[in-house]
């Protein structure tokens, strides 16, 4: 049976990708805005993320909100962190690949996590001690023993040009062992399938709250790891995440240790 906290963020997750399907056919038409050099919002994030807070702040009025589009509001340890829209190159392009991701963070705890998938109506949910699921059925990371035969997912955000050489030297150092590696362009889902045992393990450079929250939860509920670039464990403040089973994340810290910059250390 799921918590409470659970069932409102998998409503307020299926409100906003009602939101999200609706607008599907009229992208054309859509108001973009271009937060930074090659960071679009589009309206639909604004009114996907309006849904998710309408539903949490129903439930739930005294908790804060961090949201990608509107930012932190309500100064409180009990903190509703949202990407309404994790995938927004995608959808304006019509590239079928992007997620809605709800996580709570209690006193810096991470408690609950949502991620759903509009258009194959999947929904990835995990509550602290009570494990991980997919549409109500039980998840767990994959049983591979190292990088050997490994998928693989990554991103290569723009923001993050900067780490360009060290990224594509780790990339270079895991696929001397992995089978493959997937670029998708939603974190979110790609860390959910790592829960999922879809992927054996994901890395990526500069992720935000959002990205990440619920789909370290996930991971970890699902038997996994998440951690930073060196191995420390917990949701990284820098945002260089690594994700999988124990062993497949220590044989990723191990193998791209040499490519990391002081930076990417840190």
């Amino acid at each position: 049976m799921p918590r409470p906290h659970v069932t409102i963020a998998a409503r307020a997750a299926r409100s906003a990708g009602n939101v999200i399907l609706r607008y599907m056919n009229r992208i054309d038409g859509l108001n973009i805005v271009e937060k930074q050099q090659l960071d679009f919002v589009s309206e639909v994030d604004k009114l996907a993320e309006a849904e998710i807070i309408k539903e949490l702040r129903r439930a739930y009025p005294d908790h804060g909100v961090l949201g990608e589009e509107s930012g932190q509001k309500g100064k409180t340890d009990k903190v509703w962190i949202i990407d309404p829209l994790d995938g927004t190159a995608n959808y304006l392009r019509g590239f079928p690949h992007f997620s809605v991701s709800i996580g709570f963070r209690d006193h810096g705890d991470l408690i609950y996590g949502v991620v759903y998938d509009p258009l194959r109506d999947e929904i990835f949910t995990a509550s602290k001690g009570d494990g991980a699921f997919v549409n109500d059925r039980r998840m767990r990371v994959g049983k591979r023993e190292g990088l050997e035969g490994a998928l693989l997912a990554t991103g290569f955000p723009f923001r993050q040009r900067a780490h360009l050489e060290a990224q594509l030297g780790m990339t270079r150092a895991l696929l001397q062992q992995a089978e493959d590696i997937r670029r998708t362009g939603s974190a979110a889902l790609d860390i959910a399938y790592v829960a999922a045992g879809r992927l054996d393990g994901f890395y990526e450079i500069g992720l935000k709250p959002w990205d990440m929250a619920a789909g370290c939860l996930l991971v970890r509920e699902a038997g996994g790891k998440h951690c930073d670039f060196v191995g420390r464990d917990g949701m990284p403040e820098s945002g260089n995440l690594l994700a999988g089973n124990i062993k497949v994340v220590d044989a990723m810290v191990k193998a791209i240790a040499p490519e990391l910059t002081p930076a990417l250390a840190r």
